[in-house]
């Protein structure tokens, strides 16, 4: 059986590297993306069960990008788990409106990540 794809993106190396390998070890193949634009083209091609988004990038409106994901038909299914430092409550905000599932604070993230995970794929 193959094990379930996340797709990750982040431009941070903490927390992003710690929370590839965190991913792994619950069982996660990891495709990780360092060019937010390419998210949805990924998405498309590789399908993967959840997408977590580094929501502080310098390179792109990742909360636009979130939106647009959650908006094409053959991605808006895909779960999106944001995260962020707690002083970037309004990037939280932003990414909670543009369509993200969830919306984590940094220090939470890796010690909460099956719980998280657990929330952001129950079925509705």
């Amino acid at each position: 059986m193959t094990k379930p794809l996340a797709l990750v993106f982040y431009e941070r190396l903490m927390p992003g590297s710690q929370l590839v390998n965190r991913l792994q070890d619950l069982g996660y193949r990891v495709l990780t993306l360092t060019e937010a634009s390419l998210l949805i083209e990924t998405a498309r091609r590789e399908r993967p069960m959840l997408a977590l988004v580094d929501l502080v990038t310098n390179r792109a409106n990742i909360c636009s990008i979130i939106k647009d994901l959650k908006a094409d038909e053959e991605t808006g299914h895909i779960p999106v788990v944001g995260f962020a430092a707690q002083k970037e409550q309004r990037l939280h905000e932003e990414a909670a409106k543009s369509g993200a599932t969830l919306v984590a604070y940094d220090d939470a993230l890796l010690p909460q990540l099956p719980h998280l995970l657990e929330h952001a794929l129950q079925v509705e």
